[in-house]
């Protein structure tokens, strides 16, 4: 699963990277970015890619309370266009959601090491994601839809297994215009290019527990712990 990642490229030198208009102003880097928070996604609309903000945590369309959220924060690339939290956002509703790493955490409960994995490069990535617009009939007049989305997940690659039996999909960049395309809607190629077009190789090492706590918000997380 992924439950944990960094996202410290500034929006500009995300919106160089990803070839996207910087929609959203107001995304300060973080290096332990948590569910439930509001993060920077990319989805193409007005023939252009634009980098947004959506809830981590997807709420369909068809739910009574946004509290479902909370529960649907990683989605099982095996069983996307079975369940019914993501079919419909597979076929109509995909985006990309930028990072430059993420957390896993391996060992017993209780004394668990975290680990910070990123591309060899260092360069920003996409995981691949799903979103969606939930409409609150509760809510105030003008307060607006509620935007969320969800990371898709995988079996963990080799260079990831060690550590953790699953990870987030990380799309290779020649996949992201067949992904965000709209009128890309054939849920078989869609999975197809999931389990084809994804970055395997990735480096990690071993960081400071600093990290388990969401409030701590800092380079430090994701430093290697001395001596590793």
């Amino acid at each position: 699963m992924c439950g944990r990642f960094a996202r410290y490229s500034l929006l500009r030198e995300l919106a160089r990277h990803f070839k996207a208009e910087p929609d959203a102003c107001d995304l300060p880097p973080s290096f332990n970015v948590a569910p439930s928070q509001e993060i920077a996604v990319i989805i193409h609309h007005e023939d252009a890619r634009h980098i947004g903000k959506r809830r981590w945590g997807l709420v369909p369309f068809w739910a009574k309370d946004s509290s479902i959220g909370s529960r649907l924060i990683n989605a099982r690339v095996e069983t996307l266009s079975a369940k019914p939290a993501f079919k419909a956002a597979l076929k109509h509703r995909r985006c990309l959601i930028p990072a430059n790493g993420f957390y896993e955490w391996q060992g017993r409960a209780g004394q668990k090491q975290p680990y910070y994995l990123c591309l060899p490069s260092g360069e920003p990535f996409a995981f691949a994601g799903l979103y969606e617009v939930w409409e609150d009939r509760a809510a105030p007049a003008g307060a607006g839809p509620y935007k969320s989305c969800v990371i898709i997940t995988m079996d963990a690659s080799d260079s990831v297994k060690d550590i953790h039996h699953r990870m987030p999909l990380i799309l290779k960049p020649e996949a992201y215009d067949a992904w965000l395309d709209p009128e890309n809607k054939d849920p078989g190629g869609l999975e197809e290019l999931l389990r084809t077009q994804y970055v395997k190789e990735l480096k990690s090492h071993p960081v400071s527990r600093r990290v388990n706590r969401v409030e701590n918000d800092s380079r430090d997380c994701l430093e290697p712990l001395h001596g590793s």
